[in-house]
């Protein structure tokens, strides 16, 4: 992730748009019961307003320097943080009541390996639970911020097929004008 894009992900702007935005969309369309996975938190913003709302979050971060700073932040309180490949946890099968990612699957270097990542949160998630995901449309701007990064955006079309052949049902995609968000029962 290049800096000026991790600068944001770190800000009192982003965590804002978190807080009036997106998370008033998390608590409308899932629950997200007690024992929740974050894929991809970086440097944890969204971490902090998923654990107010439940009471253990699992966040999952592949960089080792992200990981291990969100982990020092989060020591002592209901946050594990776990350096690991969203692709292959390690992790129980059907463990969580939740799974989220936010604004992080474009930063996965491929739809190939995309597609592992919603295949593990499905082995993870409990049995009619619900992944609660966002992501980055593909447009000039976002494009532009993620100059000298990896950028392979989701496409809105062919997502829900995506996401039942990873096993999910009950898939409900909604886009805004910078962002695909969607919801889907695991299997």
């Amino acid at each position: 992730m290049n800096e000026h894009h991790l600068q944001f992900l770190a800000s009192d702007d982003w965590a804002r748009m978190l807080e009036s935005e997106l998370f008033p969309w998390v608590d409308r369309v899932a629950d997200l019961g007690d024992d929740v996975l974050e894929v991809g938190p970086g440097p944890g913003l969204t971490t902090d307003l998923l654990r107010q709302r439940v009471g253990r979050v699992t966040a999952v971060e592949i960089d080792e320097t992200l990981a291990s700073a969100l982990s020092d932040r989060l020591s002592g309180t209901n946050v594990e943080v776990i350096n690991a490949d969203a692709s292959c946890t390690g992790l129980e099968a059907d463990r969580f009541s939740a799974a989220t990612c936010f604004s992080m699957l474009h930063h996965v270097p491929s739809v190939e390996l995309q597609d592992r990542v919603f295949a593990e949160l499905n082995r993870l998630l409990k049995p009619g639970a619900s992944l609660v995901a966002s992501d980055s449309l593909d447009n000039e701007l976002i494009r532009q911020f993620h100059e000298d990064d990896v950028f392979v955006p989701l496409n809105p079309d062919t997502l829900g097929h995506r996401l039942e052949a990873a096993g999910f049902s009950e898939i409900r995609i909604e886009l805004t004008e910078y962002e695909v968000r969607f919801a889907a029962t695991g299997g």
